[in-house]
């Protein structure tokens, strides 16, 4: 086995799929209905075959290059409870989470790989799902390891906590360990930043980022159907007001001289989120300034796919 072939469903701007690729897998299709999130992974990856289009309407049929392949991975929308959304986007994100289980029975991968919230992996609430997803998986001869990572333990400035579950066909799954951290010390915002907020001349660079010296709370995308960018609720932004930064909007552009002496608190620009989540620098995304900041926000981290897909290659290998 060289080359490892993956689909991922649900792409958004490639988060996951760039982590993949780090990992040694090849994209055979990306699918995800927004057409911003389409247009970023086109302008970052020309040589991907990227189709817009609803997970729910997918026929695997129409593509039978989708058969067979090593992996389906899934950076799927956070599903919710029924006491904290409404009814209708509950059940959407719920049935999305189902529909890619029902995909490998047509795409019969040898791995599969699900991450969204962490309650899914052991929260009462989820019970049914979790028990949705054994039934079907387990019933096409995969053996599920269901845990939780910390993206902060793989070097990105961030805590962000993924549940995420690893299903493998029987004869791979005893060789599969969930991945281990790979940093000992936490990369904090102040250390990601210091050189962006220092970009274009701002003195306060240094002293900020000194007093910026924990991870960053989670990124939070929002909803497509309401709110601008911003960087989450009440409780995150009272944590980032006392990293120096002012959560309730972004910044078009980093700080400048203008603002040397009191500049209170600073915004951060969306390709600094970006960085926070763990993209590399040269990731371009499309859209206006809200579209893109979602896009990062709603993104799985490169770095927890990367660690995903080696620990899933290391047991295909084996």
């Amino acid at each position: 086995m060289s080359g490892l072939r993956f689909v991922d469903v649900c792409a958004g701007a490639g988060g996951l799929a760039l982590g993949l690729e780090q990992a040694g897998f090849d994209p055979v299709l990306l699918l995800d209905n927004k057409p911003v999130a389409c247009e970023t992974l086109h302008t970052n990856r020309p040589q991907w075959n990227v189709l817009q289009m609803d997970l729910l309407e997918f026929v695997p049929d129409e593509h039978p290059h989708t058969y067979d392949v090593d992996l389906l991975s899934a950076g799927l929308p956070r599903v919710k409870s029924s006491a904290t959304a409404a009814r209708a986007e509950t059940d959407k994100e719920k049935r999305l989470l189902e529909a890619a289980v029902l995909l490998a029975y047509s795409i019969q991968p040898r791995a599969m790989i699900i991450e969204n919230v962490p309650g899914l992996v052991d929260a009462e609430v989820f019970g049914p799902l979790r028990e949705f997803v054994h039934k079907e998986l387990e019933h096409l001869g995969y053996r599920l390891h269901w845990f939780v990572l910390n993206a902060a333990d793989f070097g990105v400035p961030q805590d962000r906590k993924q549940g995420v579950v690893v299903a493998l066909k029987k004869r791979y799954s005893d060789f599969f360990r969930p991945p281990v951290r790979t940093v000992d010390d936490h990369l904090s915002v102040g250390e990601a930043l210091r050189h962006s907020m220092a970009a274009r001349g701002w003195s306060g660079a240094d002293a900020w980022a000194d007093r910026a010296n924990a991870v960053a709370p989670t990124l939070v995308g929002g909803s497509d159907n309401r709110g601008g960018a911003d960087l989450g609720p009440t409780g995150t932004k009272a944590a980032w007001a006392r990293m120096g930064v002012n959560g309730g909007a972004l910044a078009d552009e980093t700080p400048g001289p203008e603002v040397d002496g009191h500049p209170g608190l600073i915004k951060l620009t969306d390709a600094q989120a970006a960085l926070l989540q763990g993209f590399p620098a040269d990731w371009l995304f499309a859209g206006r300034k809200t579209a893109r900041y979602r896009q990062i926000g709603h993104a799985s981290p490169p770095q927890v796919g990367q660690a995903l897909g080696t620990a899933v290659a290391r047991a295909l290998r084996s």
